[in-house]
């Protein structure tokens, strides 16, 4: 029995089916943010900490080019003393959030990564981030939960397969970032 290429063709058909359009708006709303100095803000819980964390990496370094600002991306589940101690003195649900409330300023960026859309800690955030005037935008799966209809931007992928999800969010956020890197050139 063939154990891989189902997996390889599910993938494939969710890959057909994603709106290409809101990617392509978050490139260009990432590349005016560059180049005004707003600061990015990236969160996500589990595996999609892990691609939050990638994709703050990978828009801090893989994006540099002459005569262009770097990007201010900070990374709010990469600091394990400061997630920890809202986390213990003020609840999970808000990590993100009180992290947020000090440094969040309007006009800049705020993207959540939930493949359900319905991480209480990650919604909490977007609704601050709103509140105090960013551009929110969101990464979803599944049915997009109550975060696809809380951002301004959503780039969503159609599929209930957590896996499916997960590996595409992280080929959306490499795709932003070589997009950006080769942007205008």
């Amino acid at each position: 029995m063939n154990r891989v290429q189902p997996y390889f063709a599910e993938l494939q058909q969710t890959l057909a089916r994603i709106d290409q359009k809101p990617i392509a708006q978050a490139i260009d709303l990432l590349h005016e943010a560059r180049l005004a100095g707003r600061q990015i803000f990236i969160m996500g819980n589990g595996g999609s900490a892990s691609t939050a964390s990638h994709m703050v990496c990978d828009l801090a370094k893989n994006t540099r080019r002459p005569h262009w600002p770097p990007f201010k991306v900070i990374g709010l589940a990469d600091n394990m003393a400061i997630f920890s101690a809202y986390g213990n003195d003020e609840g999970y649900d808000s990590v993100f959030a009180q992290q947020l409330a000090s440094l969040v300023q309007p006009g800049d960026i705020v993207i959540g990564i939930s493949t359900s859309g319905n991480s209480p800690n990650v919604l909490r955030a977007i609704e601050l981030a709103r509140a105090r005037e960013a551009v929110t935008v969101g990464f979803t799966g599944f049915d997009a939960g109550k975060l696809g209809s809380l951002v301004d931007l959503h780039l969503h992928v159609p599929s209930h397969c957590i896996e499916h999800v997960e590996d595409i969010h992280l080929i959306f956020e490499h795709l932003i970032t070589k997009a950006l890197r080769d942007y205008g050139g």
